[in-house]
């Protein structure tokens, strides 16, 4: 098993948007390790998850107790505000929910493992209810750090809409969550997992604009990560910009098939080291193939 302790202690962190996939042996932990050691080898590996689990069900602060144990020194989880009130409720009469899932985040933040908390908003929630927003995120607690998604194009105006957006984050000092889908779009599909993302993930309008000391990037991917590169060296200049700022960001690298969300997130760090050679250590190398040994522990 690996040590809790963790290298990662840098001006940025990356990651991936899940901690457990079946096609992580040998890339994230070793074979023949068992379910419930994934997260301790995750955190080993990166410093931060996008904790979309929390989005299908609220987390039991029994199980984020857990989780903040099992984490690695400096490693970040950024929870995915659940559905039930983002989408079902829309931010409306959803204090109970709001309570349990903060209850859960206070866990996290108790053991020093908590980054943004970002509040992702259903494709159809429009500028039009801009108050609904406004009072939902004044009320949140404000030691904690936030991020907002938003997904309808209403949103995106490049006007009144927009900037009164962008305005209320900055005021709450909450970042605004970047989603880049150009590098899954940018060409056919060329496999069912590609085709499936192309048809159900956004095609938001891309914009840079920051809010909070915490700028948080999605980049949406390909399976052949190598088809990505041109959007790291696009992103590289933007994120050492943020650094030299004194922000700290946070990335998420996703893939069609989660499969390869590990080996986008290695290439996109190489990229960054290569203009922060002195901040930033190679990523942790994936583990061995345990012994026979070990798999008796």
């Amino acid at each position: 098993m690996p040590t809790a302790s963790s290298s990662l202690s840098l001006p940025l962190f990356i990651g991936c948007p899940v901690w457990n996939c079946d096609g992580w042996s040998d890339v994230v932990y070793p074979v023949g390790s068992k379910r419930p050691q994934w997260l301790s080898w995750y955190t080993q590996m990166f410093n931060c998850v996008e904790g979309n689990s929390s989005f299908y069900a609220i987390p039991s602060v029994e199980n984020a107790r857990r989780w903040g144990a099992e984490a690695a020194e400096g490693f970040r989880f950024c929870m995915k505000f659940p559905r039930v009130i983002s989408h079902d409720q829309a931010l409306i009469n959803c204090d109970s929910p709001t309570s349990q899932f903060l209850a859960a985040l206070e866990q996290l933040a108790h053991a020093q493992r908590l980054g943004p908390t970002f509040l992702q908003l259903g494709p159809h929630f429009a500028a039009d209810r801009f108050e609904s927003l406004s009072k939902y995120l004044t009320k949140l607690p404000r030691e904690f750090p936030w991020a907002v998604e938003v997904r309808h194009l209403s949103w995106f105006d490049s006007a009144s809409n927009e900037s009164r957006l962008d305005e209320l984050l900055t005021q709450l000092h909450i970042d605004k969550v970047i989603f880049d889908s150009r590098p899954l779009n940018q060409a056919p599909p060329e496999d069912d997992f590609e085709k499936q993302s192309q048809q159900r993930k956004p095609k938001s309008p891309l914009r840079n604009t920051v809010t909070g000391n915490h700028p948080m990037l999605r980049l949406i991917g390909r399976n052949h990560v190598e088809q990505v590169d041109r959007y790291f060296d696009e992103w590289t200049s933007t994120i050492v910009q943020w650094i030299a700022e004194g922000r700290t960001p946070y990335i998420f690298t996703h893939t069609p098939d989660d499969t390869f969300a590990p080996a986008m997130a290695r290439r996109f760090w190489e990229k960054l080291r290569s203009q922060l050679p002195g901040d930033l250590n190679p990523l942790p190398t994936p583990p061995r193939k345990p012994r026979q040994l070990d798999l008796l522990m």
